[in-house]
């Protein structure tokens, strides 16, 4: 299911599922999307901490309570996740998910550690999810905000995705639904029940941060073992910010999932990089490696 987009006036909740939020980061972002027109909510537990685990904004029961009653709150339209860092895979079997179902479609915006959300979104309440930049994070510049914007009220606007850096790493074209995130959360998410490895004809988008080349390594690794990339048709790179050098990750990617045989590209635009693109989980796509393209068959949202 495709949520609705958004308008003027539109009612959006903000949520801390994961890290600790900062006050200041969390008042600009808050005002960047007053100044889209939108109404905004913050969480009540959003500047909690947590009493004992300082990378946790506030307790688990907490964190699920505020992003359960933003979702199933009829007036919300939206709810954008303020950061990542680590915690939403602890909220996942704390959600009413057949409340959540019941609620109806919308939009899920967020990236990094939210991964663990749009997987079990997507999986439970079979819904397009953007992954997108952090209204709270440190890289809510100028050019992702207004992408994500456009993506939310002009959805038409931006079916076409590539990035300034892009390049292409395999050559082809495909076709497929596209899945994926952050590297590090998906591997983490093996074997839990609602992390089934992308089923057939998928596009498979895939970013991180913080992690040495070797720890590349061991994460596409494990996905591999686990059966991860057998029906993927085509591969899109985003950022690997602070993973090393370059050169030596994109020699680990490739001596990996070169031998699939699917079109892949280098840096699309998405993931922990300034002016990030907001990209859409769960739509049919068009990957194409030589372009450095992938285009939307239908705009993310309704």
């Amino acid at each position: 299911m495709r949520p609705p987009r958004l308008r003027e006036g539109s009612l959006v909740a903000v949520v801390a599922p994961a890290g600790p939020v900062e006050r200041a980061r969390l008042a600009e972002g808050v005002a960047a999307l007053e100044s889209w027109g939108l109404r905004v909510r913050v969480g009540e537990h959003v500047l909690d901490r947590h009493p004992r685990l300082p990378y946790l904004a506030g307790t688990d029961a907490d964190r699920a309570a505020d992003l359960q009653d933003a979702w199933c709150d009829p007036a919300v339209e939206a709810v954008v996740c303020a950061r990542g860092g680590y915690g939403c895979q602890r909220l996942v079997d704390l959600l009413d998910w057949a409340a959540l179902a019941a609620a109806g479609p919308k939009v899920l915006a967020g990236s990094s550690d939210v991964t663990a959300l749009h997987a079990a979104f997507g999986a439970n309440l079979d819904l397009v999810t953007l992954f997108a930049p952090m209204v709270a994070g440190k890289l809510f510049d100028a050019g992702a905000r207004e992408h994500l914007r456009a993506t939310l009220f002009d959805p038409e606007s931006t079916v076409v995705l590539t990035g300034p850096r892009v390049s292409t790493a395999e050559h082809g074209v495909a076709e497929g639904v596209t899945c994926g995130g952050t590297l590090s959360l998906l591997a983490a998410d093996v074997g839990s029940l609602d992390a089934a490895p992308p089923p057939d004809g998928s596009i498979l988008l895939l970013e991180d941060v913080g992690e040495d080349p070797y720890r590349v390594d061991r994460l596409l690794t494990q996905l591999l073992r686990a059966g991860w990339f057998t029906g993927v048709t085509g591969v899109a790179l985003g950022s690997w910010a602070e993973c090393g050098e370059p050169r030596e990750v994109y020699a680990v990617v490739a001596d990996l999932l070169g031998g699939l045989g699917v079109p892949m590209v280098w840096e699309l635009g998405f993931g922990h990089c300034p002016e990030q693109l907001t990209v859409p989980l769960g739509v049919s796509a068009r990957l194409d490696a030589d372009d450095g393209t992938l285009t939307l068959a239908e705009p993310a949202l309704a």
